[in-house]
């Protein structure tokens, strides 16, 4: 037996995500499938992180345990062949037998990206979440001071969690404009469920002018998820790194 690790890039779009659910395509089950017709086994894959319906990832890992005696090198060329071209395997390697992707998992980095022109654009819609108004990305980058560090997120935890603790401590983030695009990037030793997506809610609150980079602060005291601004829409939002 051994335990095989993915490193994995997959667009979205067409996907209800990363779990298996029933009656509708997800990246899991999708490989999942694929694993069986190079293997001719039934696995268990195991996500580091169960990104949502149009969430995208450039570097989500998962494993799963395996009898195949075919080299890790193989691995990613041979699920290539029988994926579609919106999933790449991009690595895969072998690991200790009690290596859990999701488990093991030290922390996470996701990139959010705006588009904030007048018009949309065709070809980033899927990419990117269009606000028409200017916003004031100064203001915005002034609230990131009292995300960082360690505090009870509830505030910015949708319904639906059954974590023990809400408790995260945000290591890094960032916020800097490009364009049109207002790219922002959060990396934490771990995320509650929606909690980068009503981040960039409530960011966006504040780059409108209905909030005060010191709302976020009377935020997270309140631990009120009511009091953050409202969910982003997931096509803007990127997997882009797992540390273990």
């Amino acid at each position: 037996m051994r335990n095989i690790v993915l490193v994995i890039e997959y667009d979205g779009t067409n996907y209800h995500g990363w779990q298996i659910q029933k009656n509708v395509v997800t990246i899991q089950e999708t490989i999942t499938k694929a694993i069986k017709k190079i293997t001719n086994e039934d696995v268990d894959l195991i996500g580091s992180s169960r990104t949502d319906a149009g969430v995208h990832a450039l570097h989500q890992v998962a494993n799963f345990k395996t009898c195949t005696n075919i080299p890790t090198s193989k691995i990613p060329n041979a699920l290539n062949s029988v994926l579609p071209a919106d999933i790449v395997i991009k690595d895969a390697f072998e690991a200790d037998m009690d290596f859990h992707s999701r488990y093991s998992a030290k922390g996470k980095r996701y990139k959010y990206i705006i588009y904030n022109r007048r018009f949309s654009s065709p070809i980033l819609k899927n990419y990117s979440w269009h606000i028409s108004k200017s916003l004031d990305v100064e203001k915005m980058r002034e609230s990131l001071k009292y995300l960082e560090g360690t505090h009870d997120f509830s505030a910015f935890k949708a319904s639906g969690s059954s974590v023990k603790s809400p408790v995260r401590t945000v290591r890094d983030i960032s916020l800097k404009k490009n364009g049109f695009n207002v790219e922002f990037e959060i990396e934490a030793d771990g995320f509650l469920y929606n909690m980068v997506r009503i981040i960039v809610g409530t960011l966006v609150e504040v780059g409108l002018g209905k909030m005060s980079p010191e709302s976020i602060k009377q935020i997270i005291e309140s631990r009120d998820r009511c009091m953050a601004g409202k969910t982003a829409p997931p096509q803007g939002l990127f997997l882009t790194k797992i540390y273990y």
